[in-house]
């Protein structure tokens, strides 16, 4: 097929479109990418290619003749139903920058809380110089609920660091130096015996407001929590009643149910929450693009489409 010939392939963004034009035209010189917003009726009936950042589901509904769609994001629970309904391929971000990245943001914050950072912030407020007990890294154990990719690397990085380290999964996970469980029961185990628990899941139909009061009440007492999952994988409302009653020690919060985080949200201002703004693993815009480029390469020379997500799974 000459470079004159290929359809065009549509960037279509919750709302960040340039760099990331600029990037893959970048990565890929021979294909014609154009921001969504400015592909006329006729050209949007030849994309049969989007790359996607988050988009509202409605943004892909123009483009009739989708073949398959590659996320530029890990997260793409927004976009299941649509695809599902159309039977058109989603090809998730499997990216070794963006898994460095959330290990990285795993183990500092695991460390924040480890070398008790929130306790030394409300000393300071209250000038009290007082010193706590250091407790060695394999005295601990940190839970990961999630052991796919970004799972995988987070607990990688935290065997590396001394951590005892458990992970749950919906199937069966073998990872070096990670004791891993699956079902009801193993989730209760990660929960009863983690001094943190890091929440590393996709949303799906059973993963949605699966930190709920009850299971937030299997944890040990004390223990803290990290959310660099979604959202809504975690009760917000169960998780304050927690932290009031001192049940659990502290939560560190990346992503939220609605984002950005309202003004008026209790998270922002509970002194035993830790409130961040999306940042745990930004997605690098120039890896990212190399990596699509290899994969429409493919597509074009071959008709392959990378292992898509599955719908009924969620992942």
């Amino acid at each position: 097929m000459s470079d004159v010939a290929r359809p065009a392939i549509a960037f279509v963004s919750r709302h960040e479109g340039s760099g990331w034009i600029d990037a893959l035209a970048k990565a890929m010189p021979s294909e014609r990418i154009f921001d969504e917003s400015n592909i006329d009726a006729n050209e949007a009936a030849s994309v049969e290619l989007a790359i996607v950042a988050d988009p509202a589901p409605e943004r892909l509904a123009r483009f009739a003749n989708l073949r398959w769609v590659h996320s530029v994001w890990a997260g793409v629970e927004r976009l299941i139903p649509l695809v599902a309904a159309r039977n058109i391929p989603l090809v998730r971000l499997v990216d070794p920058t963006l898994s460095n990245a959330m290990a990285e943001a795993v183990l500092a914050w695991t460390l924040y809380l480890h070398r008790d950072m929130p306790a030394y912030a409300r000393q300071q407020r209250q000038c009290l110089w007082m010193p706590h007990a250091y407790k060695p890294a394999s005295s601990l154990t940190v839970g990961i609920l999630g052991l796919g990719e970004l799972g995988r690397a987070a607990a990688a990085r935290l065997v590396a660091a001394g951590y005892r380290v458990t992970g749950w999964s919906q199937s069966a996970k073998q990872i070096a130096g990670v004791q891993s469980f699956t079902g009801e029961a193993g989730l209760r185990e990660v929960l009863t015996n983690a001094n943190i628990v890091v929440l590393l899941l996709p949303l799906t139909q059973s993963t949605h407001g699966l930190m709920n009061a009850e299971r937030l009440a299997w944890m040990r007492g004390g223990a803290d929590i990290i959310n660099f999952a979604r959202g809504a994988v975690l009760d917000s409302g169960a998780l304050l009643a927690a932290l009031d009653d001192k049940r659990l020690g502290h939560a560190v919060l990346d992503v939220f149910d609605q984002e950005p985080l309202p003004a008026m949200s209790p998270l922002w201002n509970h002194q035993a929450i830790t409130v961040l703004p999306h940042i745990s693993a930004p997605t690098d815009r120039a890896s990212a693009s190399n990596i699509v480029a290899g994969n429409i390469r493919a597509f074009r020379q071959s008709g392959t489409i990378p292992l898509s997500v599955n719908a009924g799974r969620g992942y």
